[in-house]
């Protein structure tokens, strides 16, 4: 017997003051059985920072097609194709055919090795962006998982800080591939 999802919920409080995005948004968001707490809550930080009110999460690990999130307008093309951890450089590149912009968020110890080995793959992808989040930022992000959070999230400057509870966690992203090539 196939193991299900697990569901949390999270309510989401932004403030952006990079992007001027301010808004509450209610998730619902369903954990792979093979999905660690670490990848769910990058998962919502990618949401966080990139929060709109078409962008929605994917199916998740279990579909090839199909981003982590993705925002679609309303003809069903995609604007933005997000990824969450170290994707097949493959699966990136089609993705940059398909969407006008795709955005990676790597995360954990092997993001560094991951990235040495595909770079020069995906240097002619112009619509793509790859970033890094520190392993301390993505260890402590998962701190703050349970199965229903309280979660805020503060933008400024291009510094992010994560709250839920009384833990805040502050992230500061490092760019592998700005895009453009």
């Amino acid at each position: 017997m196939a193991l299900k999802a697990t569901i949390f919920k999270a309510d989401l409080q932004i403030s952006d003051m990079d992007r001027n995005y301010y808004g509450t948004h209610a998730l619902t968001i369903a954990r792979h059985p093979s999905e660690t707490d670490e990848r769910m809550m990058v998962r919502i930080l990618a949401f966080a920072l990139h929060a709109h009110e078409l962008l929605a999460f994917g199916k998740g690990l279990s579909t090839d097609d199909e981003p982590d999130l993705w925002q679609k307008d309303l003809t069903g093309a995609i604007d933005l194709w997000l990824e969450v951890g170290q994707p097949d450089e493959k699966r990136l590149l089609k993705a940059c055919g398909r969407a006008g912009e795709v955005i990676v968020y790597s995360y954990s110890n092997a993001a560094n090795v991951w990235w040495n080995q595909c770079a020069a793959k995906l240097e002619r992808a112009r619509n793509l962006r790859v970033y890094r989040v520190p392993t301390e930022a993505s260890l402590a992000l998962s701190a703050l998982a349970q199965r229903s959070m309280q979660l805020q999230c503060t933008v400024q400057d291009g510094q992010i800080w994560f709250s839920g509870g009384d833990e805040t966690v502050h992230i500061e992203l490092s760019a592998f591939k700005n895009g453009q090539g």
